[in-house]
């Protein structure tokens, strides 16, 4: 009985760990790579580390740094196509909440979106998307939300407008927009929706509105644990764009009128595995992952807005 007593408080300890782990293991900013350190989850905090919205795994012009290789059937961008994305976030200010995790979140953040053609003996810039913009974010508990202000501009690449078999005109294309993002975590699954404004538009037959929605899927525990390396968890994620379509005559002249009105969706998928930090480790840190990547729909390439493609690839991603 008295060596019973003695053992108590150790195995009350062990309950209580494994408590915090099983919450840190609920925690989808956890496991999607932008956890806050614990030093940092209340209160007002100048400069803050993580965040607490989760990036858009199969979103195109999510805010990440990658590198991928799409297969694809558009004759304009090339059928093998190299895709590279630089990203970076810097918060500005978070006020915490009564809980951890919890909270309100300024950032800037930019992105750099760029195709070369990789059929092409000198990898050819194709087009580069331009991406500055100011995110709000928020949690409450399983519900978070983005409220973002950006711009974009879009650029022809020099080595593939002196390409003499092109037809691609280079457009002065540029627009801001008003995106909010609502999100809702469920344990493993993840859903969101919500939709952006473009306005100064340039040319005016860019989408004016644009709704968006989409699933994730992680893994609560990885399934695979590296020792003191690292711990691997399965991904899964779809993401849709639904936008006016202005479509080019099939004999399209020079100005690009815009034709028929009709509802284009954009259907983006990808599933892989996530590496981060070993399981416990604190904090979380950042994860990579290796997805395999496809895409249906409008092209997310700004100077092609008005090609459909489908493309298929592999791509490595970093998030921020």
């Amino acid at each position: 009985m008295h060596r019973r007593l003695r053992s108590l408080p150790s195995s009350l300890a062990l309950l209580a760990l494994g408590a915090h782990a099983a919450r840190a293991q609920s925690s989808y900013p956890d496991r999607c790579g932008v956890a806050i350190p614990a030093e940092e989850a209340s209160g007002y905090v100048p400069i803050p580390r993580g965040d607490v919205f989760c990036p858009l795994v199969a979103d195109p012009k999510a805010q990440r740094s990658f590198v991928s290789y799409l297969s694809g059937d558009s004759t304009a961008l090339g059928t093998h196509v190299g895709s590279v994305g630089i990203g970076d976030r810097f918060g500005i200010a978070r006020w915490g909440g009564a809980r951890p995790g919890n909270g309100v979140q300024l950032s800037l953040g930019g992105s750099v979106f760029a195709q070369f053609d990789l059929g092409t003996s000198s990898f050819d810039l194709i087009n580069a998307d331009y991406l500055i913009g100011v995110p709000l974010t928020i949690r409450v508990g399983g519900f978070s939300t983005r409220l973002r202000a950006y711009h974009q501009s879009s650029h022809l690449g020099d080595e593939f407008l002196l390409r003499g078999d092109t037809t691609a005109r280079r457009e002065n294309l540029s627009f801001e927009s008003a995106e909010l993002i609502l999100s809702q975590d469920m344990g493993p699954l993840r859903a969101y929706a919500g939709g952006e404004y473009l306005f100064n538009r340039t040319p005016e037959t860019l989408e004016e509105l644009v709704g968006h929605g989409g699933l994730e899927l992680r893994q609560p525990r990885p399934f695979v644990s590296i020792g003191p390396l690292a711990s691997v968890r399965l991904v899964a994620a779809g993401d849709v764009k639904v936008a006016r379509a202005q479509r080019e005559l099939p004999e399209g002249t020079a100005s690009r009128p815009r034709v028929s009105q009709d509802w284009r969706p954009a259907i983006s998928a990808r599933a892989g595995f996530e590496v981060g930090r070993p399981r416990g480790s604190a904090p979380v840190g950042r994860v990579w992952s290796l997805l395999v990547e496809f895409y249906d729909g409008p092209s997310p390439y700004g100077q092609f807005y008005l090609d459909d493609i489908q493309t298929l690839g592999v791509g490595m991603h970093f998030t921020l």
